[in-house]
Parts: structure tokens; C-alpha cells; sequence
């Protein structure tokens, strides 16, 4: 039987590793994207070619509305990897209100609503899975990304208590909370300052987009049948 998989944010590394993984395993995707349209019609192209249907779907989930017009083309669905974040820099008493807004319905306002209008299609099946790529700071926080630690610290909560919900539905959810990963989100440091963040790491490098990949498919396989409401860090010793 046809497995499908919704990711979101499947142009971010992250997300990208993802659906590579899941299609090496023959899942079908619903892959999410919203502003890099070249690299995604790069990468529906290469997925198609293996031989599984790639169905893309274009929605803005900074907005409000985003949430309603990526689900209206999701139709059989087995599993949710809620891939799409940005991070944020800065202190938090220079955070805008546009800033935070932003952040919030991206992080928290719309995997909680994609959750909740795709759950019925997701108890179609004896099991199903959620996963949330939420982020070592939602764990520990982190000064300079307070804001970013608040949403991500809110899915590894969600993930909690809807997975406590829904446990008896066959429906599981969990987290990936990532360290520091070799994506395009760390551009913003300079060569010098991703060394002394190497150097913290008792694992001594970043992780390879693919370890999260690997992580996120365990979640979804039958290995964690037993697994849900849980956070699995994936942070090279950084923090335990």
C-alpha cells in the first residue's frame, strides 16, 4: 500500500535531506515549499525520476491563511514532517512586532493548525506519525535567540501533550531537536565563529543534514512503534 508523507519546508536543508531520505524508501510526498521555486522544481524533478508520485504545494506559512491553502492539496496522508523555520538573531527587546508575529504563526500558530485540520486524515490509517523539527535551543535556550528558543521550546511542548492525546488513536507524535547543522541557516556566522562552535561540541563538528534526515525516518518507521510524545536530540553531546 501507498505511504505518503507531507514535508514541510522541503527547499530548506533539513527539509531537503528529508525527502530525499523518504523517497529513498519509497515514500510518496506532498513536498511544501513558498519562495524558492527554482530549487524546488529542481528537486520534484530529481524525486520524480526515482518512481514515486512528488506532489508540490506552494503556501506561505508566515501567514495566517498559509496553514488552509497548503492542506486543501493533501488528500491520503500517513505522515507530517513539519520542517519550516527560520531562526532569529538578535536581542529580544530589539524584536519587532512584525519579527515576533512572523515567528509564531511560522513555528507554533501553523503546525498547530496543520495538525489539527490533518489529524482525521492521518486516523485514516491503524498508524500514523507527526514529527517536528524543533531545535536544541527549545531544549536549553539560548541568549541572542530568545524568540526562536520560545517557538521552538512551544513545539517540543505540543509534541508532548498531543502525543499523550493521541496515543491510543495509533497516531504518533514527536521531535527532532537538532544542534548545530552545516545548512544554509548558518551562513549568518562567520567561518571563525562556526569553529568556536565546533569547538564547543564535544562531538567536535556540525551535523550533516542527512543525521537529521536519518533521525526523522526512524521516527517514522516501525523501529519507534513505542515512541511518542518524546525528543530525540540530535546534538553531538552539545547538551544531554
Amino acid at each position: 500500500m501507498k505511504k505518503y508523507a507531507l514535508i514541510t519546508g522541503s527547499t530548506g536543508g533539513i527539509g531537503e535531506a528529508a525527502a530525499r531520505q523518504l523517497a529513498s524508501e519509497g515514500w510518496n510526498l506532498y513536498l511544501h515549499y513558498n519562495k524558492n521555486e527554482c530549487k524546488a522544481a529542481s528537486l520534484f524533478k530529481e524525486l520524480s525520476d526515482t518512481g514515486i508520485e512528488v506532489i508540490p504545494i506552494k503556501a506561505d506559512l508566515e501567514r495566517a491563511d498559509g496553514p488552509e491553502e497548503l492542506t486543501k492539496g493533501v488528500y491520503q496522508l500517513d505522515a507530517i514532517v513539519y520542517a519550516s523555520g527560520t531562526a532569529s538573531y538578535g536581542l529580544f527587546t530589539d524584536m519587532d512586532d512584525d519579527s515576533m508575529a512572523r515567528m509564531i504563526q511560522l513555528h507554533v500558530a501553523s503546525p498547530l493548525k496543520l495538525a489539527r485540520d490533518l489529524i482525521p486524515r492521518l486516523l485514516r490509517n491503524p498508524s500514523s506519525q507527526i514529527v517536528l523539527v524543533s531545535s536544541i535551543w527549545g531544549q536549553t535556550g539560548a541568549a541572542c535567540e530568545v524568540l526562536y528558543s520560545a517557538v521552538k521550546g512551544a513545539q517540543i511542548s505540543f509534541a508532548k501533550a498531543l502525543g499523550k492525546e493521541m496515543a491510543g488513536t495509533g497516531l504518533r507524535v514527536n521531535c527532532v531537536a537538532p544542534g548545530a547543522v552545516a545548512t544554509p541557516m548558518m551562513s549568518a556566522f562567520t567561518e571563525g565563529e562556526i569553529s568556536d562552535l565546533e569547538a564547543g561540541i564535544p562531538m567536535g563538528r556540525l551535523a550533516r543534514p542527512k543525521e537529521i534526515a536519518d533521525s526523522i525516518s526512524f521516527l517514522l518507521s516501525d523501529k519507534s512503534s513505542y515512541v511518542t510524545g518524546q525528543v530525540l536530540s540530535v546534538n553531538g553531546g552539545w547538551y544531554t
